[in-house]
């Protein structure tokens, strides 16, 4: 699987540098694939966010170096703690003791070995799924730009890297409410004339790397002043009927790239990955992903 072995060489880097710094953008870079789209899909395929499994690794590492006889100060610094006071709050989060203690015999500690990627079938529900051979199409909507684009450099905690992804994440659905309140989204709905038939949340990694998360139609209707128009290439897409409650898709896009995608023989093509909302019920809404895919591997 090509897309496993490119998320393999970005953790490969990630720990090369576990103790110094670690730009986004250069694992991105080796996954083949946009800083957005590389936080998110780690994410669903390690079942944490990077910012987590960074600290996990970076207080595993501390805690060896610790029981070498180390300094506290020293290894602090060495993992990004600029004060005594943050290491010793986040060794403690993590393995339940002061940092001083561990250098102490007989204690115990917590370790988070390095993950690597492999082909899993865990899956114990079952997804249903077809295969689609689908044209062109143009969607006209509305966006936001996804902007995560920070380094992990040496800083506390990670607090500043942390903040910052939550603000992008968070972005998406203070931006639904906004469209919601402006009428946009009754206007995005109206023009809905093409496949996918449904309201679409496409996030799209755009040529010169900024990534946005549309808000749109598949419609061959002009552009409304305001909104803008993307052209989504012919493809082979492989797609996911869902329901449930809104923040539920979620769910299922974890499935897909942790169950289904390793263990299909389909390769993950780099490309947008679309939401289409089927109805406005927010207590069991009707949905489908469509992923992008190349032919059997």
């Amino acid at each position: 699987m090509e897309w496993l072995n490119h998320m393999n060489a970005a953790l490969a880097y990630i720990e090369d540098n576990i103790s110094g710094e670690i730009s986004l953008k250069s694992a991105a870079q080796l996954a083949c694939m946009s800083e957005y789209q590389f936080y998110r899909i780690f994410s669903f395929i390690a079942g944490m966010p990077l910012a987590e499994y960074l600290r996990r690794r970076r207080l595993t590492m501390a805690a060896y170096n610790l029981q070498s006889g180390e300094k506290v100060i020293d290894v602090a610094h060495r993992y990004g703690y600029e004060s005594p006071t943050a290491f010793n709050r986040a060794f403690k989060s993590i393995h339940g003791i002061a940092p001083s203690a561990a250098q102490k015999p007989n204690v115990t500690l917590k370790a988070f070995p390095r993950i690597s990627f492999q082909i899993t079938i865990k899956g114990v529900e079952e997804m249903d799924y077809r295969i689609v051979q689908k044209e062109a199409f143009r969607i006209v909507g509305a966006r936001v730009p996804l902007e995560i684009g920070l380094d992990y450099k040496k800083t506390d905690n990670l607090s500043i890297t942390d903040d910052a992804v939550k603000a992008a994440f968070s972005s998406v659905p203070k931006f639904y409410n906004e469209l919601a309140r402006n009428g946009k989204m009754a206007q995005i709905a109206q023009m809905i004339s093409k496949e996918p038939m449904g309201l679409l949340g496409v996030t799209f990694c755009r040529d010169d790397g900024q990534s946005y998360y549309y808000v749109a139609a598949s419609t061959d209707m002009p552009v409304p002043e305001g909104m803008y128009e993307e052209r989504i290439e012919a493809g082979t897409w492989a797609v996911f009927s869902g329901s449930g409650k809104p923040n539920s898709i979620q769910g299922l896009m974890e499935k897909i790239y942790a169950e289904w995608l390793p263990s299909s023989g389909y390769e993950w093509k780099n490309g947008p990955d679309i939401e289409v909302y089927l109805n406005d019920d927010p207590v069991n809404m009707e949905y489908e992903v469509w992923l992008p895919v190349t032919g059997k591997a």
